[in-house]
C-alpha cells in the first residue's frame, strides 16, 4: 500500500481555507480508533492486521493534512 495520494487544499480567493482540516483529521483519527476497538472487543469479521494497517495508513493521512495545512497558514508550500 505505497500509494501516495495528493491533497487538494480547498481555498477561497483570499487564501482562507475552506475546510476545517482539523475536523478531518480528527475524523481520521477517530475512525481509525473506533475500527482498533471493535478489534479489541472481538467485533466479528474484522482482520486485525488489516484494520491496524488501515488505522495507521488514516494517521499518516491526518498527519499530512496537518503538516499541508500548517504550510498554508505560515506561508510556506502550496498544495
Amino acid at each position: 500500500m505505497n500509494r501516495e495520494v495528493t491533497l487538494p487544499l480547498i481555498v477561497d480567493d483570499r487564501g482562507t481555507l475552506q475546510v476545517a482540516a482539523a475536523d478531518v483529521s480528527k475524523l481520521l483519527r477517530t475512525v481509525g480508533g473506533r475500527w482498533l476497538h471493535l478489534v479489541e472487543d472481538g467485533e466479528a469479521g474484522l482482520d486485525e492486521e488489516t484494520v491496524a494497517t488501515l488505522t495507521i495508513e488514516l494517521a499518516k493521512l491526518a498527519d499530512r493534512i496537518d503538516v499541508a495545512c500548517i504550510a498554508h497558514s505560515s506561508g510556506g508550500a502550496s498544495g
